[in-house]
């Protein structure tokens, strides 16, 4: 046996490691599927321009990602895409979501769409939080 630190690791290899760890969990969750879930909006010309990211198992939406371009900020449209996302997992059997902010991104637009925070990891990655925040759908 060898044991080997990698400071830059091949992605195969992450990828790997992943598989693994997915393949044990999938052995021992009491659910059996998990599927991923994305909306994205586009310019007149093709662009994506604000979206969001996760997946649904269980009772639960993950939601991974929200992103708003700089010049869409302040029009509603991640109260539209955050609402979509909603209501996708709540056909989908869903009743609670999951999700993650750091303290400059968006802790009050959540809470304002009633998110609570249900847990504060204080000094990360250095000075700042992140804030793990909960939600009944």
């Amino acid at each position: 046996m060898k044991i080997e630190v990698l400071e830059n690791p091949e992605q195969a290899l992450i990828d790997f490691l992943s598989a693994r760890i997915a393949e044990f969990n999938w052995q021992h969750w009491e659910v059996s599927e998990r599927l991923p879930l994305a909306i994205q909006v586009k310019s007149d010309k093709g662009e994506v321009i604000a979206g969001s990211a996760g997946r649904t198992f269980g009772d639960w939406l993950l939601i991974d990602t929200l992103w708003v371009s700089e010049e869409l900020r302040g029009q509603n449209i991640g109260n539209d895409i955050l609402a979509k996302m909603e209501d996708t997992a709540k056909k989908r059997g869903c009743n609670k979501c999951l999700l993650d902010t750091l303290n400059f991104q968006a802790m009050p637009f959540y809470q304002a769409r009633g998110y609570k925070t249900q847990w504060v990891q204080k000094g990360y990655p250095k000075s700042g939080c992140k804030y793990f925040m909960v939600k009944d759908l």
